[in-house]
C-alpha cells in the first residue's frame, strides 16, 4: 500500500489533478479490490468522494490491519499447527482444525430451589364480586 500511495501521489503531482472527486475516483481504480470494497461498505466513518486525503488514510489503515492480521495468523500457524502437523497422520489444515475446536468446561449443577408452600388459593372472582358491573 505504501508503494501504491507513493506512486499515486507522484502521478497526481505530475498530472496536476486538483479536483478532489477525480482524485478519489482515480485512487479507487488503482486500489486492491478487497481494500476498495472494505472502504465502500464501511457501516460508518466512510470517507466522502470529495476527500482524497481521508481515502488515503483509511486505505492505509485497512492495509496495515490486513498485514497485522496476516502476520498474526502466520505466527499462530507456525507455533501451534506445525508441531501438530508433524505428529498427526492428517495432512490437511481443515482436518487439523477439527482438533482445535474448543470445548467448554462442564457447568456445575445448580442447587435445588426450596419448594414453595401451597399457601392460600387465589380467588380470581373476588374483584368481580366487589366491583360487579351493571348488566
Amino acid at each position: 500500500m505504501d508503494d501504491y500511495l507513493d506512486s499515486f501521489l507522484t502521478l497526481v503531482s505530475n498530472t496536476r489533478y486538483t479536483d478532489p472527486w477525480t482524485l478519489v475516483v482515480k485512487f479507487r481504480q488503482g486500489l486492491k479490490s478487497n481494500i476498495q470494497s472494505q472502504i465502500t461498505t464501511m457501516p460508518f466513518g466512510q470517507p466522502t468522494d470529495t476527500n482524497p486525503e481521508t481515502w488515503y488514510a483509511v486505505a492505509w489503515r485497512i492495509d496495515q490491519a490486513w498485514l497485522t492480521n496476516k502476520t498474526f495468523q502466520s505466527m499462530l500457524w507456525s507455533t501451534t499447527m506445525a508441531p501438530m502437523h508433524s505428529i498427526l497422520p492428517w495432512s490437511t489444515p481443515l482436518s487439523m482444525f477439527c482438533l482445535l475446536q474448543f470445548t467448554l468446561p462442564p457447568v456445575p449443577p445448580r442447587p435445588a430451589l426450596p419448594a414453595l408452600s401451597r399457601g392460600i388459593p387465589m380467588d380470581v372472582d373476588a374483584v368481580q364480586k366487589v366491583c360487579s358491573l351493571p348488566p
